[in-house]
């Protein structure tokens, strides 16, 4: 095999089962087959039938893991579910080995609309952030809010932190990088990534860095671990050079739902001066900057990130609908209940 090639990725279907994939108290996994595409889906139990349906979209290298924090959070005010990525988390990789923000954006879209629950509020962290806004952009109709957390869209002076990322997109530094690393434990890797996306490592429990440790032991024992990060990362950099109506400051601009933008003043791989120039490219827009914040603000500040989101819903008028609603059940009879509580070739 040439040095510049990936790896052999062989088919879902014979993969290896490699442990299982950590589950929090009151969280489920199920998985659902798509066209082309299987995806994992975490979700909880929402605290009552009529709450509205958001879906959570994680960053390069994450996994519905990420919005665990923020979905118990807002468990109150929203049906909630995370999705893993093809290739990312309990996903296998997609049929086609598409792992472009559009290959990423087509997988949100197709099972928005197999499942019916859009139009959605829709969370999107890093590279999430740009396949949520892809979608948005293209089918208006599945979302009902956006709210993008450290978006990687295009930058003209990219972060230095984020260039060792940028380079996985380069043929063959992946399967390099692999063999440089290949003494490091899963713990040495744990505490890089967490220098690296968090603005505080400290703010990290015992508890949570030994999850971390253990997911990360079982993501190096699948084929394709890999395989699905060079190939995002290389999706990120192709997106980045496209312009036209295809380019992601362009699909911002005709983002038409609602979008709270929420960016670190220590994220270390998107510039935290991209935040007023999106605020400017999102129409409808609300930004919250946190300073002390890195890259994965609803992990690091989840509950700051939830209030935020919750006066969106203010100000959307989703909130005083839902208190509307309970206050026509009450009225009949009802159990009082505390107020606090695409273009067409992207459907597939």
């Amino acid at each position: 095999m040439s040095s510049t090639e990936l790896p052999f990725v062989p088919p879902a279907n014979v993969l290896p089962k490699v442990g299982t994939v950590r589950v929090a108290e009151g969280e489920r996994l199920r998985s659902v087959e798509l066209p082309g595409v299987t995806l994992t889906i975490r979700s909880r139990p929402p605290a009552r039938e009529d709450l509205p349906p958001a879906l959570y979209v994680h960053g390069l290298g994450g996994s519905s893991q990420n919005w665990s924090a923020l979905m118990a959070l807002l468990e109150g005010d929203l049906d909630g579910e995370a999705l893993d990525l093809p290739g990312f988390g309990d996903s296998p990789p997609p049929d086609d080995g598409n792992y472009s923000v559009t290959g990423h954006a087509r997988a949100v879209i197709r099972y928005l609309d197999a499942s019916g629950r859009g139009p959605v509020h829709l969370f999107g962290n890093s590279l999430g952030g740009a396949v949520t806004t892809r979608v948005a952009a293209v089918r208006p109709d599945l979302v009902r809010t956006l709210t993008l957390v450290s978006p990687a869209l295009p930058e003209i002076r990219v972060q230095r932190a984020a260039v060792p990322t940028g380079l996985l997109a380069v043929p063959g530094v992946a399967l390099l990088f692999t063999r440089i690393t290949r003494e490091w434990t899963a713990e040495q890797r744990v505490r890089g990534v967490m220098a690296l996306c968090y603005g505080d490592p400290g703010r990290v429990t015992p508890e949570g860095f030994r999850n971390a440790v253990q997911e990360m032991e079982r993501r190096l024992r699948l084929p394709y671990f890999w395989d699905a990060m060079a190939r995002s990362a290389r999706g990120i950099v192709n997106a980045y050079t496209l312009g036209g109506q295809q380019g992601l400051w362009r699909q911002a601009e005709r983002v038409l739902a609602p979008t709270l933008l929420v960016y670190g003043g220590r994220d270390q791989l998107v510039g935290f001066r991209m935040a007023q120039k999106a605020a400017r490219a999102f129409r409808d827009s609300r930004l919250v900057t946190l300073p002390d914040a890195g890259h994965v603000a609803m992990m690091e500040y989840p509950e700051t990130v939830a209030m935020a989101f919750r006066e969106l819903l203010e100000d959307a008028g989703e909130l005083g609908a839902q208190r509307a609603r309970r206050a026509d059940r009450a009225g009949a009879g009802g159990d009082a209940v505390d107020e606090e509580g695409t273009d067409e070739s992207m459907g597939g």
